[in-house]
């Protein structure tokens, strides 16, 4: 179709994904090298003559990477093939070292799974092509300035063989947003089953098609005729290094497309690269087809029989399934239960409270209060999980009514973060046991007393006399108080000065 007749409709975005995540291994996938970097490694100090590919170097699967990518093939609800085979993919890149990538091609691992996505409140289920094992290549250090205006680029080979599992879906998707939810979810994912660290630089990349065709050319069930999708020309975007980068660069190349489309002018089959500082995408180059790969098997490595490693390799609770448990268990609503099952982490520290106190309580003081506090820090529970201990017992003086919980939060958990401070020292330097019965009793006749204007605000009806009273009350006893005894003390107090005699 032309681009004149395409700018005659409106038009849509058809979109495709290649998510290559690193896996989890302590060593790379064809060699022993170790794929921890130190803070201190030096470039291509991480390597042997088997990542480098030097002549006569065998590569030897690693066991690990093939067990992970057969959890994410289970979690994906995906098909495992009875046997398994690597391919060579030959072409030529600077951080590339043998000039071919050992990878999977027509008999990939894991294929025709699926992973489900909710957008605007409405789900999808989003089609995962295949799914297949490969090596990563080196890293390129751009020096003096991006990938076009540097002065001159280093080659760094330490990363070269750690274990990626590229995830291939189909063109399902219909909008930059989806993409980065299905990113939210594959992540969820893949943290749940123990396979990936999303800390670790470089762990997941993104690769991105994009086609631009005519919004009445969708079928029912909203999927594209792929003689319409094969019509259009296809740009690929590469080098994206986040869900917000996929959602931005998407945003951006097919704003782009279909301004070309609407001018009249081709859009030409190439790939493009994202670059993130200006938040726009170059061209590189004009869009390989799979022929000039030139793919043949790779003769040192024997095809893997994996079928029976489906039934052998146990997956953990998965985020949906333990989602739901949450709301069903516990009685949480669907946003506490979302927020708190975000991590593994999370959720793990949430049983942990929740097994000795009130699940209602426990989420509110996990969900809210201390994800809160460690979001504004910048920190995961990652980083507190030595001090579990602590963190329950500062919940534990707070359910005892023996602190409040606005000293809690506002002073023993913030100090606890800041400085790494010991609870109980922080309560006692800072004298804040919970005021008892008389101390409040008196605190309320002061405040009676002293604010006469608002007690007749009080009993004329004013909404906000008594939430004065109180802070006046929270204030005399230094935030001992328990807001609710205020509250109670308060209203009987003020009650018997209505019915006092003049």
């Amino acid at each position: 179709m032309t681009a004149s007749a395409l700018a005659q409709d409106d038009l849509a975005a058809v979109i495709g994904l290649e998510v290559h995540i690193q896996l989890e291994t302590d060593t790379k996938i064809f060699c022993g090298c170790s794929t921890t970097a130190e803070a201190d490694e030096s470039p291509n100090s991480r390597t042997c003559p088997v990542c480098l590919g030097l002549p006569g170097a065998l590569p030897v699967i690693n066991e690990e990477a093939v067990r992970a990518a057969v959890k994410v093939g289970k979690a994906l609800s995906a098909e495992i093939p009875e046997q398994t085979q690597f391919h060579r993919k030959n072409y030529y890149y600077p951080d590339l070292p043998k000039n071919f990538q050992i990878t999977q091609y027509d008999a990939p691992i894991c294929a025709d799974g699926y992973l489900e996505i909710d957008v605007a409140d409405r789900s999808r289920e989003i089609t995962v092509r295949r799914a297949h094992l490969e090596e990563d290549p080196g890293s390129l250090q751009h020096e003096g300035g991006n990938i076009e205006t540097a002065d001159y680029t280093l080659v760094n080979y330490n990363r070269a063989g750690t274990p990626l599992m590229e995830i291939v879906t189909e063109p399902d998707f219909r909008s930059p947003q989806e993409t980065r939810a299905f990113l939210n979810k594959l992540e969820e994912v893949l943290e749940y089953l123990g396979v990936f660290d999303a800390t670790r630089d470089g762990s997941l990349r993104i690769d991105a098609n994009i086609s631009i065709v005519p919004e009445n050319e969708f079928e029912q069930d909203e999927t594209i005729p792929d003689d319409v999708l094969a019509a259009a020309n296809r740009t690929e975007v590469k080098n994206i290094s986040s869900h917000k980068g996929a959602e931005q660069a998407l945003a951006y190349e097919v704003t782009r497309q279909k301004n070309a489309v609407r001018r009249d002018r081709t859009i030409e089959q190439e790939t493009r690269h994202w670059d993130e500082a200006r938040g726009i995408t170059v061209s590189m180059r004009s869009k390989e087809e799979e022929k000039d790969y030139r793919y043949f098997p790779e003769a040192d490595l024997p095809p893997l029989a994996v079928r029976d490693w489906q039934s052998e390799i146990e997956i953990p609770e998965l985020p949906a399934a333990r989602r739901e448990r949450f709301q069903r268990e516990y009685h949480l609503d669907a946003e506490s239960a979302a927020k708190l099952t975000s991590r593994k982490a999370v959720a793990d520290f949430y049983e942990t409270v929740a097994d000795q106190f009130d699940p209602g309580f426990a989420a509110t003081w996990v969900a809210d209060t201390l994800l809160g506090e460690l979001n504004y820090r910048d920190l995961s529970v990652d980083a507190i999980a030595s001090r579990r201990d602590d963190f329950l017992s500062v919940i534990e003086l707070v359910d005892a009514g023996e602190i409040t919980a606005k000293n809690a939060e506002e002073v023993v958990l913030r100090e606890m973060l800041d400085t790494g401070a010991d609870p109980t020292r922080v309560i006692e330097k800072n004298d804040l046991g919970t005021a008892d019965t008389d101390e409040v009793a008196a605190a309320v006749d002061s405040v009676i007393a002293e604010n006469e204007d608002a007690v007749e605000d009080y009993h004329a009806g004013e909404d906000g006399a008594l939430n004065f009273l109180i802070g006046q009350v929270m204030q005399k006893t230094g935030g001992s108080a328990d807001p609710d005894i205020v509250n109670q003390q308060l209203r009987e107090a003020l009650s018997w000065v209505a019915h006092s005699p003049p």
